[in-house]
């Protein structure tokens, strides 16, 4: 994987509810699991998207209808969804998706759905400790696991 793309899955900032408040990470942290670290990450559990499949930018309207479609998806699947968003670090960044976190999902489940809907990679983590899935074959391997370390952002 082009590392500056592999940089930039890192870097992403994730706005994740809690019922405490929005808890913003990103995982770029240590490659650690940390048993003080919030319920939520400690859980299992998929941050999933169904915008700009393979990085390409689509109209706002029809990155919404795949989000719905696979929204609907996971929850015929018995699956618990709660909406969040991903965004680039940068103040003047562009670029911001909404993405669906899956409690409960397996690592496989979530690799296909990211196939399905053409992701390059899935969020994925258990026990504290996330990484990233690859989904697309042309970047490496489908289901190469990059491992990663949350980092709490204030």
């Amino acid at each position: 994987m082009d590392q500056g793309l592999l940089r930039s899955y890192l870097a992403t900032i994730y706005e994740l509810p809690t019922p405490q408040g929005v808890l913003r990470v990103s995982l770029d942290g240590e490659l650690k699991s940390d048993a003080s670290l919030p319920e939520i990450l400690q859980q299992r559990f998929a941050l999933l998207t169904a915008y700009n499949p393979r990085s390409m930018l689509l109209p706002r309207r029809i990155n919404e209808q795949r989000h719905q479609v696979m929204r609907d998806l996971l929850v015929l699947g018995c699956h618990r969804v709660s909406q969040a968003v991903g965004y680039e670090e940068e103040p003047d960044g562009v670029w911001r998706e909404p993405t669906w976190i899956v409690v409960g999902i397996s690592r496989e489940e979530a690799s296909a759905f990211g196939q399905v809907f053409r992701q390059n990679v899935v969020v994925f983590s258990e026990g504290g400790r996330p990484s990233l899935v690859v989904t697309d074959a042309t970047l490496d391997e489908v289901g190469k696991v990059i491992a990663a370390g949350w980092r709490i952002r204030t």
